[in-house]
C-alpha cells in the first residue's frame, strides 16, 4: 500500500481532531428554497425558468420555449470502487428550440438544474478514508468505530448548465438525453465543508439514457394546471423505466479536511480509487419519469409565445 505524504505528520492529528468537532454538516440544497407548489398539470414543473430572458424572448415560431424536468426517487451510484444508493433527484430546465435548426438551448433555473436529496455513504468515513497501517489516518479511523463522527453524507448538485438536450431521445431507449455536468459534495466533520468529488471547472459528466422504452402519454391543460382536452398547455409524459450511464469519467476528490486545504484528498482518493475512468462508473435512475410541458400551439401564439408561458406558469402556482 503506498505510504503517507510526508507532508502528513502524527502531530497533525490533534490539529485535526481540534477543527473537526466545531464544523457542522449543512442542510440540503439551498436551490431547492427556489422551488415553487403547482397546480394540476404543472406540478413537475415547479422550478422551470420561464422568466429567464432567453425564454420570455421566444416567439413561439422561430424560437419555442418549453419547460423540461426528469425525476427519480431512488437509484445507485457506482464511483470508483465505492456503491451507493442515490436520494430522490430532481432535473428541471428550460429549453429554448430552434425550429429552422433543431436546436435546443438549454436554460438552466436559479440555483442550479439538479436538485439531490442527501444520501449516506455505505460504511460512512471507515469505508472512504480508512485503509490500514497509513500514520495519522489509522489515528483517526481508530477514533471512528460506532461513532456519529462516521458517518458521511453525499449530496448530488449542478456544476454546470447541462448541453445537448435531445427531445427524440427521452422518447427511445439507449440514446443519449442530455449531457448533466455535476460534482458530489461530501460532508463530514474530518472532511469539513468543501469536499467534492468533481468541480465546475472538472465535473462529473452525466449522460443519462433510457435503459428501456418508456410509455408516452399526453395531457392538455388550461393555464392554471387544470385538465382540460382543449386546454392552451401541453404536457408529454415519459415513465416506467429506468435511466442510466455507465460512460463517465470521475475525477479525484478536491477540498478534503477540516482545514479545507485538501490535506485528507490522497486518503480518500487512495481508499475509494479515484479518479476512475470512463466505464469503471455506473449510474442507475429508478422508474424515472420525465415532462416537457408547453404551449400546445406556440405558433399561434406568436409573438408572445415566451411571455404567454410565464403568465401560464405563474397561474399554476398554488396560492
Amino acid at each position: 500500500m503506498r505510504a503517507a505524504p510526508k507532508s502528513v505528520r502524527p502531530a497533525l492529528l490533534g490539529a485535526l481532531m481540534a477543527v473537526a468537532v466545531g464544523i457542522p454538516l449543512s442542510t440540503s440544497p439551498a436551490s431547492a428554497a427556489s422551488a415553487q407548489a403547482m397546480n394540476g398539470n404543472w406540478a413537475p414543473f415547479s422550478r422551470c425558468p420561464v422568466d429567464d430572458a432567453a425564454m420570455l424572448a421566444a416567439d413561439g415560431q422561430t424560437n419555442i420555449p418549453i419547460c423540461v424536468a426528469s425525476h427519480s426517487e431512488s437509484g445507485s451510484i457506482k464511483l470508483g470502487n465505492t456503491l451507493a444508493t442515490t436520494g430522490a433527484n430532481d432535473l428541471q430546465f428550460g429549453v429554448v428550440r430552434n425550429t429552422a435548426t433543431g436546436e435546443s438551448r438549454v436554460v438552466p433555473p436559479a440555483g442550479g438544474a439538479i436538485i439531490g436529496a442527501p444520501t449516506e455513504i455505505p460504511g460512512g468515513l471507515l469505508g472512504i478514508m480508512c485503509p490500514n497501517g497509513i500514520p495519522v489516518i489509522s489515528d483517526i479511523c481508530r477514533q471512528l468505530t460506532d461513532n456519529s463522527l462516521n458517518r458521511v453524507v453525499a449530496t448530488v448538485q449542478s456544476a454546470g448548465t447541462p448541453r445537448n438536450f435531445d427531445v427524440a431521445a427521452g422518447m427511445q431507449s439507449g440514446k443519449i438525453i442530455v449531457d448533466i455536468p455535476v460534482r458530489i459534495h461530501l460532508e463530514n466533520p474530518f472532511l469539513g465543508s468543501k469536499c467534492y468529488i468533481g468541480t465546475t471547472s472538472d465535473p462529473i459528466v452525466l449522460r443519462p439514457q433510457n435503459l428501456t422504452q418508456p410509455a408516452v402519454a399526453s395531457k392538455r391543460f388550461d393555464a392554471n394546471g387544470t385538465p382540460n382536452t382543449g386546454g392552451a398547455l401541453n404536457r408529454i409524459e415519459l415513465t416506467g423505466n429506468d435511466q442510466g450511464d455507465a460512460g463517465f469519467a470521475v475525477p479525484g476528490v478536491s477540498g478534503c479536511g477540516p482545514l479545507t486545504l485538501g490535506e485528507l484528498n490522497w486518503a480518500v482518493n487512495l481508499k475509494t480509487a479515484l479518479p476512475s475512468a470512463a466505464g469503471k462508473n455506473n449510474l442507475v435512475l429508478d422508474n424515472a419519469a420525465t415532462y416537457t410541458g408547453g404551449l400546445a400551439s406556440p405558433g399561434a401564439a406568436a409573438p408572445d409565445a415566451g411571455r404567454l408561458l410565464s403568465e401560464s406558469w405563474h397561474a399554476g402556482v398554488t396560492q
